[in-house]
């Protein structure tokens, strides 16, 4: 019975989606929706009509480190993500410690920063990356970085 219950939500969720009605139904539906539903983040896309859903992964693993994968363009417009500046390195690794927290955004490359206090986290081209104020961690960069990025 659960089961049907939880496919009903799920397709009322879509419904909703779909009629352009998520939001006004997001703070009533969300606690009781499976998790595999309430881990996307449904957004109407306005250069290709339609929806997109980019999804959020917490890899803090008590890191603090929140990754959205490929977030659409009305985020990164209204976050002025194409106004930060841009900082790029070959492959390499270094150590480094954030004194304050950073957002940033990769355009081009690849890099798996492994926390001190936590697990590797691999993130790349078209993440949308925070990394928490004190944390210190390894960068190792597989393939040369390009990206916007923004401190706190």
């Amino acid at each position: 019975m659960r089961t049907t219950s939880g496919l009903s939500l799920v397709f009322l969720l879509l419904s909703l989606v779909l009629a352009g009605l998520w939001a006004p139904a997001a703070s009533f539906l969300l606690p009781a929706l499976p998790s595999f539903v309430t881990n996307f983040d449904f957004k109407q896309r306005s250069t290709h009509g339609g929806l997109s859903a980019s999804t959020t992964r917490d890899s803090s693993n008590m890191s603090g480190i929140k990754v959205v994968s490929e977030p659409v363009e009305a985020t990164l417009t209204e976050m002025g993500v194409r106004n930060w500046p841009k900082w790029g390195c070959e492959p390499s690794e270094f150590p480094w410690t954030y004194g304050e927290a950073e957002t940033c955004y990769i355009l081009e490359g690849s890099v798996t920063v492994t926390p001190s206090n936590g697990q590797p986290v691999t993130v790349g081209a078209g993440d949308l990356v925070t990394f928490p104020a004190g944390m210190s961690c390894v960068w190792k960069v597989s393939k040369a970085i390009n990206k916007h990025y923004k401190f706190q």
